[in-house]
């Protein structure tokens, strides 16, 4: 089987869609399943099975007792290991594909409640201020305590133009917030070019999904043309990118990187968890016959001086991009740590058009540097002033969730969150307004483009 008949995604949890690191597998059966059964064991859960049966106060289907069962054995290994069902597999499919029906949040549990990593650009969640780091306690009438990850998500999608309400526990507001969001079709956007100023170009990439490599490709020749030469500088954007497709984010690590530059390798217990994966079409191509959108490039790109914006919601696949061109010492890293999920998820069908989401690999940049529970440390740290007292003072981290993989590089380090005192509201007083990205507003663009004309400036010396 050619090593990407595998899909591989890279990101953190559900956003009623998708974004892990992943590789889909083709075949679950591995010679370590016929590792000898621990009978004991089994025969608990069988005497437990048989109570609940029995005893329990209303009858349970056996379907769902073995459901249950497998969630909790798969779900309590680490954040992002799951069982998906019919509906949670397919949903995850066609969630790289960019385009799905939902809000436009990405999620996770925390204390048996649905965390709200990053709202993703453009959506009802987006524009209704919902926050990172806000709960949801309630989906409609229904409480979220109690609820799986994949039942909560399943509940928060449902047919474009039908409402849900959201009840929302915030840690600067004084009492829970309620919202009504209008389900949307999701188009997600991956790449976003911009010429921000003469000779000065600007790309977002908002998610890695199956067409970002082309999508960039067309963005860099675009930028080229409408600047008619060569641009003084590139700033690329990784700010609140959860990740998504690992062909993706070496497609564009490639698209900066000498050939055959080493872009990312990951280890594990399996063969097929051990992968070396380079700046060469083999690494990135979905497909035998796909034809490689990056050949056209012009040559300048390889060499044009580069800023990556990253900060705390920028994971995975957006981690593996920072990382790559950092150790390269391609482009310069500013703003603030990443998230920190370096670990790799592969799924493997089980049949019934279901299958499980398990853990199988750390992912390593070149330089052989973890980022699991860690992140990217940026080499200039740019905090938002909009965003220095506030959301991202509360930023959930890889390191933040329970039984979080920990990283056998290097110690873990305690996370520094703020937490509020007693009646602390950091919404009082007067506070800059977060700009758009993108715009002339925003303040870590700004910096990044003083930091290349600086270069610019170095250089002509």
């Amino acid at each position: 089987m050619p090593r990407f008949e595998k899909i591989g995604l890279v990101g953190l949890g559900l956003f009623t869609g998708a974004a892990l690191t992943l590789q889909f597998a083709a075949h679950a059966d591995r010679e370590n399943l016929a590792t000898p059964l621990p009978v004991e064991e089994l025969r608990a859960f069988a005497d437990v099975f048989g109570r609940i049966k029995s005893d329990y106060v209303e009858p349970v289907s056996d379907k769902k007792l073995i459901t249950e069962a497998i969630n909790g054995m798969v779900s309590g290994l680490d954040p992002h290991s799951s069982y998906l069902d019919a509906d949670a597999f397919k949903e995850l499919q066609v969630g790289t594909q960019g385009e799905f029906g939902g809000l436009g949040i990405e999620v996770g549990m925390e204390d048996g409640l649905v965390k709200v990593v990053s709202p993703i650009e453009d959506t009802p969640a987006f524009h209704a201020g919902v926050k990172s780091g806000d709960l949801i306690v309630k989906l409609d009438d229904t409480m979220v305590k109690g609820l799986t990850l994949n039942e909560a998500v399943k509940r928060m999608r449902g047919k474009p133009g039908s409402k849900i309400v959201l009840t929302i526990i915030r840690k600067d507001a004084p009492k829970p917030i309620v919202v009504t969001l209008v389900r949307a079709v999701i188009k997600v956007q991956s790449v976003k070019p911009k010429l921000v100023e003469s000779g000065y170009g600007f790309i977002r990439i908002t998610q890695f999904q199956e067409h970002t490599t082309e999508n960039l490709g067309a963005a860099l020749e675009k930028l080229y043309k409408e600047n008619k030469g060569d641009l003084k500088g590139l700033v690329l954007d990784l700010r609140n990118d959860p990740g998504g497709l690992l062909t993706g984010a070496v497609g564009v690590s490639a698209a900066f990187l000498p050939k055959k530059s080493l872009v990312v390798y990951t280890e594990g217990r399996t063969a097929d968890a051990k992968m070396r994966l380079s700046a060469v079409p083999d690494d990135y191509l979905r497909g035998e016959n796909s034809d490689d959108p990056l050949k056209n490039l012009p040559a300048a790109v390889k060499n044009v001086p580069m800023v990556v914006l990253v900060n705390g919601g920028s994971a995975s696949a957006s981690e593996i991009v920072a990382g790559a061109l950092q150790d390269h010492k391609r482009a310069v890293i500013l703003g603030t740590q990443t998230f920190g999920k370096g670990s790799v998820q592969t799924i493997l069908p089980l049949g019934n058009n279901t299958a499980v989401k398990l853990t199988t690999a750390r992912y390593y940049t070149p330089g052989g540097r973890s980022i699991q529970a860690k992140g990217i440390v940026p080499d200039i740290l740019v905090e938002d002033p909009a965003n220095a007292e506030g959301e991202n003072a509360f930023r959930l981290r890889e390191a933040d969730l329970d039984n979080h993989l920990s990283n056998d590089k290097q110690p873990e380090e305690k996370s520094e969150r703020k937490k509020p005192a007693a009646g602390e509201n950091h919404n009082a007083g007067k506070k800059p307004v977060m700009a758009e990205y993108g715009s002339k507003g925003d303040y870590q663009l700004n910096q990044a483009l003083n930091l290349l004309k600086g270069m610019q400036i170095l250089r002509a010396k």
